[in-house]
């Protein structure tokens, strides 16, 4: 044991070590799990445990007495607020019925099922089984909503299972006080216990929504307050609110904080995002902290003494309890059988069973009553075995049942112009929903009378985007003739729906200067996000020039290509359409992959990738009459010579197009490392004799980077100097 770190002299240096190493161990925690991209909580169970009586003996959380009680409730009143504010009541009402449900008659089903497979298997009396099961009742936010960013799972089901997360937290923990109470006050009539639980839900909910709303009307006046002020006066008030709910019926405060969280975030406060995120970090802190706390006041010894009896009892809360709980509470539900049957395998236990069960083992040794120790290493097995099982598991298990948001399709596109018109009709053709938003009347009119759905409204509204759907489609696209305004929107959509994929378009030939971004947001008003942001990519190329092609459109100057990339020749194909896009003949569009139609990017076409793009067809007036061009006809995929057929590269270019298949790793390049240039209005036709007898720029390997990965500028021009 390191000096200082005894657990017998509480002096203030030795009670601020054990904080110290407590943040440090917590903080460590989070950052191995983000770097291995597992829950978080793994790790913190895991130094926790290491660092306690049976590891290293550095932390003992009994030395701080009282305080780790006061250090619990604040951080867990911190956390389910938190998860209240997060929670989202329009997505929620998609799945309402079921959630209801798992609230109200799966809580019920968990309390029976787990009573009596801690009785029947585990061997425990009656009462403290009845305890375990009350405790197991909750699933948690602090698990289950890292878990769902991880794995990804469709917005359906994360909803519900983030809902179910945060509501039956604060009724699990009251539950779990009624049957305490009983067992410390001997049997008590059944109209005391229902009346004790409403009542708590009942206090506990009317404070939480009266002082919600209250706190959220406060936000709004108080325009005098800076952002971190009223960040705090939100912590302030959550404490405050939480400590009145206890104060009139303990554990009250549990259902206040989490109601308090909802109402405020139904209240549309400003700067709600900043809030969010602040609350987010204190979270993030909270459950590192009390993790490491509790599981270090674990004795290892107390679970293998629980014997084969404790093992079946959690095996049969998992694959009985579960599945019978979620097969009765969505049984009228629009879910599919592979999303129930991921919702039977994910549900993992939290911070509020580990917290109530160690302070419940607290009371019941002071009471005398044996059975404490017990039932929190029981209650801890259960978490172990869920986040280890489960959490672990959990993204192998949505891929096997193919319902990761990865799949989902359709797509919300901002902007009615010719060429989002293209794209919206290309992605209905093939079954999905598009929807399409601007704040032109007239542009969403000519959508809907090509068959598309639009909405005439401001894509920066978020309740516009939940009308579209944004939370349930695979692709979000800004393609408005604004860069400015396309990033925005794009980062906004990415942090508040998480699409799979975010794209927005960066405008090649418009001057960003003269168009003046004015957005009445102040979300909005922040720094412009970076177009290279890890959410958020560049839509067809790097610098688009929507104005040209879209003109190209409305002239019929265009057709619409395809052609699928193939192994054998797969780099001379990459390089060959990068060619053509920097001469400005060739646009990208989509990419079907792996059956899936996503959204062009500067992203490295594949092998088995079917590229389907815009071909420059300039042809005059007088020739589009004679050829008897239909202005209303709709174009349709097509081999273009010009694109199958591959020019002979010269020695100089079979050298650079060996270099690039060998090299290894891929050098990435900063786009901002890059000279600007303007492609030229005309450029040769880049054939053997074009490309040894003149210097080439380096505009067209601008565009090759986005498609072959090892070719520099410099390579290009030392091919096509000598």
């Amino acid at each position: 044991m390191i000096e200082g770190l005894s657990p017998t002299p509480e002096t203030p240096l030795a009670l601020m070590l054990q904080f110290v190493i407590a943040v440090l161990a917590g903080i460590s925690g989070q950052v191995v799990a983000a770097f291995f991209n597992v829950p978080s909580i793994v790790f913190l169970l895991i130094f926790g445990i290491l660092l306690g009586g049976d590891g290293l003996d550095w932390l003992h959380p009994q030395s701080l007495g009282l305080g780790l009680e006061v250090i619990v409730a604040l951080s867990v009143a911190l956390i389910l607020f938190e998860g209240g504010l997060n929670l989202e009541l329009r997505q929620l009402s998609t799945v309402s019925g079921s959630l209801r449900n798992l609230v109200t008659l799966g809580t019920l089903i968990t309390l029976l099922g787990g009573g009596m497979a801690a009785h029947w298997l585990g061997e425990f009396p009656w009462a403290i089984a009845f305890l375990y099961a009350a405790l197991v009742v909750v699933t948690g936010p602090t698990v289950i909503s890292p878990l769902m960013k991880q794995v990804q799972v469709d917005r359906q089901v994360s909803s519900l299972l983030e809902g179910e997360g945060v509501l039956i937290d604060p009724v699990g923990a009251i539950l779990a006080v009624v049957v305490l109470d009983v067992i410390l006050n001997g049997n008590a009539a059944p109209l005391s216990v229902a009346s004790g639980l409403l009542l708590r839900l009942g206090i506990g909910g009317g404070i939480g929504a009266l002082g919600g709303w209250l706190l959220g009307q406060f936000l709004k006046q108080a325009k005098f307050l800076s952002e971190g002020q009223k960040n705090l006066v939100v912590l302030a008030g959550v404490w405050g609110l939480f400590g009145l709910a206890q104060s009139i019926r303990s554990e009250s405060g549990l259902m206040t904080v989490v109601l308090a969280g909802l109402v405020l975030r139904a209240s549309s406060i400003p700067d709600e995002r900043l809030l969010r995120r602040f609350k987010e970090q204190l979270t993030i802190l909270a459950v590192s902290i009390l993790f490491v706390l509790l599981a270090a006041d674990l004795s290892l010894a107390s679970l293998f003494a629980l014997g084969w009896g404790a093992g079946l009892t959690v095996l049969a809360l998992m694959f009985i309890v579960r599945p019978l709980n979620v097969a009765v509470c969505t049984w009228n539900s629009g879910l599919n059988w592979r999303q129930k049957l991921f919702m039977c395998w994910v549900a993992p236990r939290g911070i509020v069973s580990a917290s109530v069960a160690s302070l419940f083992a607290i009371l019941l040794t002071q009471r005398g009553i044996s059975g404490g120790e017990a039932i929190k290493a029981l209650v801890f097995l259960t978490i172990l075995s869920t986040v280890f099982l489960q959490g672990l598991t959990a993204r192998w298990v949505a891929e096997w049942l193919d319902i990761t948001s990865k799949q989902a399709t359709g797509a919300v596109i901002v902007g009615c112009n010719p060429l989002s018109l293209l794209i919206g009709r290309m992605f209905q053709e093939r079954g999905e929903s598009v929807v399409l938003i601007d704040t032109d009347l007239a542009a969403c009119k000519l959508a809907e009378q090509e068959g598309l759905r639009a909405i005439a409204s401001s894509a920066l509204d978020t309740d516009v985007l939940e009308q579209a759907g944004l939370g349930r489609v695979g692709t979000f696209l800004a393609l408005t003739s604004n860069g400015q305004v396309n990033q925005v929107l794009a980062q906004r959509a990415a942090e508040e729906f998480q699409p799979p994929r975010v794209l927005a378009v960066v405008p090649g030939d418009l001057s960003q200067e003269s168009e003046p971004v004015a957005i009445a947001t102040s979300a909005a008003s922040s720094s412009t996000p970076s177009p290279t942001s890890p959410k958020v990519q560049p839509a067809f190329v790097s610098k688009m020039p929507l104005k040209t092609w879209n003109r190209y459109l409305d002239d019929r100057d265009v057709r619409l290509g395809e052609t699928v990339l193939q192994e054998p020749i797969l780099v001379e194909q990459q390089v060959h359409l990068a060619t053509l896009i920097a001469d400005g003949k060739l646009m990208p569009l989509l990419v079907e992959r792996d059956g899936q139609l996503q959204v062009a990017s500067t992203e490295v076409l594949q092998e088995g990738d079917r590229l389907l793009y815009l071909w420059h067809n300039p042809k005059s007036k007088m020739l589009k009459r004679l050829g008897g061009s239909n202005p209303n006809a709709r174009l349709m995929p097509e081999r273009i010579a010009e694109v199958e057929t591959l020019p002979q590269p010269s020695v100089e270019i079979e050298q650079l197009l060996s270099k690039s298949i060998a090299a290894a790793p891929v050098a990435e390049e900063v786009e901002g490392d890059r000279p600007d240039s303007t492609v030229p209005d005309a450029v040769p036709d880049a054939t053997p004799d074009a490309i040894s007898s003149e210097p080439q720029s380096e505009t067209p390997q601008a565009a090759a980077d986005a498609l072959t990965s090892g070719i520099t500028p410099e390579d290009v021009s030392e091919a096509s100097v000598s």
